[in-house]
């Protein structure tokens, strides 16, 4: 997959899906789709996004981001697409939707067909829909598909019902949105080490800032190293025992018999909230509370994800 982070001219013709696509749930997930499903009619599957939410660029509100851009970037190659174009918003957002398309779509990415969500809004100050879509594109001989939204228990998804259902505790439904576990990849960083010390040596990473931000507390996850896959019990927060000047992600696995991993970039999944953080009054019962965690993680990791796709 080509990766521009500028409007470099498309190597053919091409079906491009639209939108920000912070999260890739399954509701992007169903435009990209559609991008891909160009292939079959000889058309290049294309992606076209921002490297930050366009929300931020107008002014609003945008939440945490669900999704590294390493990540998205992982995601989309695997769905097929063939070229991703992330962009800086200020580089188009003073275009009209009439010039976004005649430049951007049909002069750049030679879009025979474009794709997006039904609440997409394009040009300058967001004022064209996915109706003026179809009409300007229709206008230059370029077909437009929209998807309509996902609904999930009868409520559509959205990257803001998934943030709001990650800082409840309540991953395991956000996966049923994400079609995937919600997770984030840092680099291990050196510690106290005092995990080491109770029998339960840790992963440590530092939350990214601007990430959404999980509940603090306890949770079965799974640990990505390498190709390899690992029972996670990892806590989110600021070590109510021992003290943190700033959120962490502690992650023991009690079955992985590797080497040490600091410096590494290691992916870890938060699979089920267990339990809230605890102070406790003695380092011993911090211990016999891990090792506990560590029985109830094992129940949740073995268990088949069920998403909603």
């Amino acid at each position: 997959m080509d990766v521009f982070r500028t409007l470099i001219p498309s190597r053919g013709e091409s079906a491009v899906a639209l939108g920000n696509f912070d999260g890739l749930h399954i509701g992007h997930r169903k435009v990209v789709s559609l991008a891909c499903g160009g292939a079959a009619e000889g058309l290049l599957p294309t992606v076209l996004t921002f490297a930050e939410n366009p929300r931020m660029d107008l002014g609003g509100g945008a939440g945490g981001r669900l999704l590294s851009q390493e990540d998205k970037i992982a995601l989309l190659k695997e769905m097929g697409v063939k070229q991703l174009y992330i962009l800086e918003f200020h580089t188009v957002k003073d275009l009209t939707a009439e010039e976004f398309v005649e430049q951007v779509l049909v002069g750049c990415l030679k879009a025979k067909k474009a794709c997006c969500g039904f609440n997409f809004t394009f040009g300058r100050g967001g004022r064209a829909d996915s109706a003026a879509l179809s009409s300007l594109c229709g206008e230059r001989g370029v077909g437009v598909s929209v998807a309509q939204a996902v609904l999930v228990d009868g409520t559509p998804v959205s990257s803001t019902r998934i943030r709001g259902l990650i800082e409840s505790g309540r991953v395991d439904d956000a996966a049923r949105l994400l079609g995937r576990p919600f997770g984030y990849r840092m680099p291990v960083r050196h510690g106290r080490r005092l995990g080491h010390s109770l029998g339960t040596p840790t992963l440590n990473q530092e939350l990214p800032e601007g990430f959404v931000r999980p509940k603090f507390g306890v949770y079965a996850s799974r640990v990505s190293v390498g190709e390899e896959s690992h029972l996670g019990v990892t806590n989110v927060g600021v070590r109510p025992t021992v003290g943190s000047d700033r959120p962490l992600s502690e992650t023991w696995m009690p079955e992985y018999r590797g080497g040490e991993l600091y410096g590494s970039s290691v992916r870890v999944e938060l699979l089920r909230f267990l339990r809230p953080e605890q102070r406790f009054s003695t380092l011993e019962e911090l211990r016999r509370a891990i090792k506990r965690d560590g029985a109830r993680a094992g129940e949740y990791y073995r268990r088949p994800l069920h998403t909603a796709e």
